[in-house]
């Protein structure tokens, strides 16, 4: 069972929400679990956009280490969480998912939302809500970093915003902002322009 928002989250989400007024979404798509989801409502709310769910983009399956602190997971599954530091690529997690598992279900994912993006004239701007680990993973297969390393090469907090674009005539697509969260100071509007 996932929780819901805190009043924190709830907070910065309607922050990043007040920052998106006025940038046009054709699409918001979400992972299904709930915390994703309420965000995904918060933030389409302000935009009149309906919420997408999509199982892919669901967070990393820890296994056994689910819920657990990580004096927890250290005291009863000692020496693993260095082995998934080391390599989280191939390191199933508590015995559930391995970063290039869920690489290949979201390389799926991009294809199809290309394809869309395509087939609906490329000028189209699409918002995801995932998780911190979904979302590293993402970055890795777009920016075209060696998988053991989404963890050290990118930073996801709650609720923030990054931004990368695509053109039609380029091999992938240019990071505009990372990791921003400069809307829970008061940031508005589209700055990536």
């Amino acid at each position: 069972m996932h929780a819901s928002l805190t009043d924190r989250g709830r907070t910065d989400a309607e922050a990043l929400a007040k920052r998106l007024e006025g940038v046009h979404l054709d699409r918001v798509i979400s992972s299904p679990l709930g915390r994703a989801v309420e965000t995904a409502q918060i933030l389409a709310a302000h935009t009149g956009t309906t919420v997408e769910t999509e199982e892919r983009l669901t967070e990393l399956d820890y296994g056994k280490w689910e819920g657990l602190t990580v004096e927890e997971i250290d005291s009863q599954f000692p020496g693993e969480r260095a082995l998934y530091e080391e390599n989280p690529a191939f390191h199933e997690v508590g015995g559930g998912e391995s970063g290039l598992e869920v690489a290949a279900r979201l390389g799926a994912f991009v294809e199809d939302l290309l394809n869309w993006w395509q087939a609906e004239g490329e000028d189209r701007t699409c918002l995801l809500v995932g998780h911190s680990s979904v979302n590293r993973i993402l970055l890795a297969i777009l920016l075209d970093v060696p998988m053991q390393n989404y963890r050290r090469r990118f930073q996801q907090d709650w609720a923030n915003l990054t931004v990368l674009r695509w053109d039609s005539h380029k091999d992938g697509p240019l990071l505009l902002v990372a990791n921003d969260l400069s809307h829970s100071r008061g940031m508005r509007g589209a700055t990536w322009d």
